[in-house]
């Protein structure tokens, strides 16, 4: 099909979307909410705008309290409060009922610095780890409020913005579960709070009750990376007043963090980062707890059920997963990640927006080019908290279900399209060819007889991306040079018929585009340059995520895994590659060098989404 031209940037979408909506509520003929002095928010184009009498800093309304949870995560026999701080304009204590931007993270109070209690990469996959060094001890850092971020941006628009710190942390009672139970039913009772349904005190022992009446009850989450995690964990729970959620690099699976299909794999720049060490990174809680809450969930829970030896799927992460409880989401959600985000990988977005648009619930993406984190540009957040938090009916629901930010252009600057991925993405599937160690063909063409290499985890990827032939320590097959561009959007999937002299091993699968060129990391401003996605497997799990099956030496089998999301423009002149090894120097446990895989050619296969499909694929490289 043919897509209508879409808009080149927000800015453009924005000009032409005729939404003035000045001084439109909850419904426009009834007019905005106004508070006993007659001050109410105002919205333009659909966006809530900054009002003098809310802008007043002078005049901000600033709380502390603790929340009483359902829970007793840290074994005191009394249900954990949880520190909350809220900052709100004068007005909501005039009458006017006011909707909360809320933000909740571990990281509030402080973390532990150093690297020294990370897991040792350095064994083979399939053998139990070295012991972990031990953790420093996080100190409790005491002091008034919680957080500054999103106060100046939405409290003169009218909002109330409310923090919170993750049980276990700060000035929060209970234990760090990281992903467990009480961290997912945490955020469900602030809003409980701000609805009325649960009780918050001055103090964290005792005090006075402190209610929140001047809430409207209307809620919109919004956080990066753990602090974008938290809003999905709390959608899952289906409480009620938690309209909207705006994810930003969320952790949405804490197996798919620290595990790929089976294989012990660390989040980039972080080897040896596993479960347990993310406890002790934030265990910044009451020091009088820590000892029964290191026994109770890093030396008990963590220990018996994160398997770094076989990196197996268990009863441990599926409590952990939140990708397990997606049909409980009702909040709209507005979805970012970056395409190039190695920490917390696209997967963690790209699944849970395709879930929940099947599932029909409100859904936007944003996409860029660049690497962890980068929040979608104010317009699209404002559009979304104004429609949801103030019931503003300003069209967002109409709105591309699409922005990505192309290769290049600003982040403030995304182009729109209907959907991720391109409604015209079809798969074209792609065969290696070609003599071991030097670069072979990718094609449409099966290829035939095998090919083996020899795995040396000394060797980075860019290094083994290099067209020179002698590099025995991976297979490359790479298209022709691109007469026109080639726009991939989707998730490539490979699979790999392969034998190894060894019962476990590495297996990793890198998309290149080439030829690889070696820019300094501050001169770099296209990070899609040269990489374009990757994955990562353990071939004994090939059957089962739950159940790995050692490797027969010399005996083949078929491993099939999807590589990372993405979207991305591969210009004319360039070749995309295909890059087979095992051991991935910044990702996996680096096996002793020497293990020796075969790939069997004609059973092995890349599919590759390409808008146009095969048609836009052979104008470009040929077929």
């Amino acid at each position: 099909m043919t897509l209508a031209p879409a808009p080149t940037s927000l800015r453009a979408f924005a000009t032409t979307a005729a939404l003035a909506l000045v001084g439109a509520g909850c419904a426009e003929e009834e007019g905005p909410p106004l508070s006993d002095s007659g001050v109410g928010p105002l919205f333009e184009n659909g966006q809530a705008q900054i009002v003098e009498a809310f802008a007043d800093t002078a005049t901000w309304i600033r709380e502390q309290l603790w929340v009483e949870a359902e829970f007793d995560s840290d074994g005191d026999g009394a249900m954990d409060r949880l520190h909350v701080a809220v900052v709100r304009p004068a007005a909501s204590d005039d009458g006017l009922p006011v909707p909360v931007v809320y933000e909740s993270s571990p990281y509030y109070s402080g973390t532990a610095g150093s690297t020294s209690f990370f897991w040792d990469v350095e064994h083979d996959p399939g053998t139990p780890p070295p012991p972990r060094g031990d953790a420093p001890d996080v100190a409790q850092r005491v002091r008034p409020g919680i957080s500054n971020s999103h106060v100046d941006t939405w409290v003169p628009r009218g909002f109330a913005v409310v923090h919170s710190e993750a049980p276990g942390t700060g000035l929060s009672q209970g234990c760090p579960t990281v992903g467990g139970p009480a961290e997912v039913l945490a955020p469900k009772a602030v809003i409980d709070w701000l609805n009325g349904r649960t009780r918050g005190w001055t103090a964290a022992v005792g005090g006075e009750e402190v209610r929140a009446d001047w809430a409207s009850g209307r809620v919109g989450m919004i956080g990066t990376s753990y602090n974008g995690t938290i809003p999905v964990a709390a959608a899952t729970t289906g409480v009620d007043g938690l309209e909207a959620i705006i994810p930003i690099a969320p952790n949405t699976s804490y197996y798919r963090y620290y595990r790929s299909n089976g294989l012990v794999r660390n989040p980039g720049g972080y080897p040896g980062e596993d479960v347990d060490m993310l406890y002790d990174y934030v265990n910044s809680g009451d020091p009088e707890r820590r000892a029964w809450c290191t026994e109770t969930y890093r030396d008990g829970e963590m220990a018996a059920g994160m398997d770094r030896t076989t990196g197996d799927y268990n009863d441990f992460w599926a409590e952990r997963d939140l990708w397990n409880d997606l049909d409980r989401i009702d909040a709209a959600v507005l979805m970012a990640h970056a395409f190039n985000d190695w920490n917390v990988m696209p997967e963690h977005s790209v699944t849970v927006a395709t879930a929940l648009e099947a599932r029909g619930v409100p859904v936007m993406e944003y996409y860029h080019q660049g690497g962890h984190g980068g929040a979608p540009p104010l317009e699209l957040v404002n559009r979304w908290f104004t429609r949801y938090l103030w019931d503003v009916e300003n069209g967002v629901e109409d709105d591309p279900g699409a922005w990505i930010v192309r290769e290049g252009d600003p982040r403030d600057q995304p182009t729109a399209y209907p959907d991720y991925p391109h409604p015209d993405a079809e798969t074209v599937v792609l065969r290696p060819t070609g003599p071991e160690g030097t670069p072979g063909t990718l094609s449409t063409t099966p290829g035939e007889g095998t090919a083996s290499f020899v795995d040396d985890v000394t060797h980075d990827g860019p290094a083994l991306a290099s067209d020179d032939a002698a590099v025995p320590h991976r297979l490359l097959f790479t298209t022709a040079e691109l007469a026109t561009p080639l726009h991939i959007s989707g998730t490539p999937r490979v699979t790999v018929r392969m034998a190894a002299d060894r019962a476990a091993t590495n297996l990793s699968v890198w998309l290149v585009s080439l030829p690889w060129e070696e820019v300094p990391e501050g001169e770099r401003t296209l990070p899609t340059a040269n990489l374009v996605t990757r994955g990562w497997a353990d071939p004994q799990n090939r059957a089962s995520l739950t159940e790995g099956e050692p490797l027969v030496p010399g005996e083949f089998v078929d491993v099939s895994f999807d590589l990372q999301p993405d979207d991305q423009i591969v210009p004319a002149g360039q070749r995309i590659g295909l890059m087979i090894f095992a051991s991935d120097r910044d990702f996996t446990l680096h096996a002793t060098p020497g293990t020796v895989l075969e790939v069997d050619l004609a059973r092995t296969s890349l599919d590759l989404p390409v808008v146009g499909g095969a048609a836009a694929f052979g104008a470009a490289a040929g077929g």
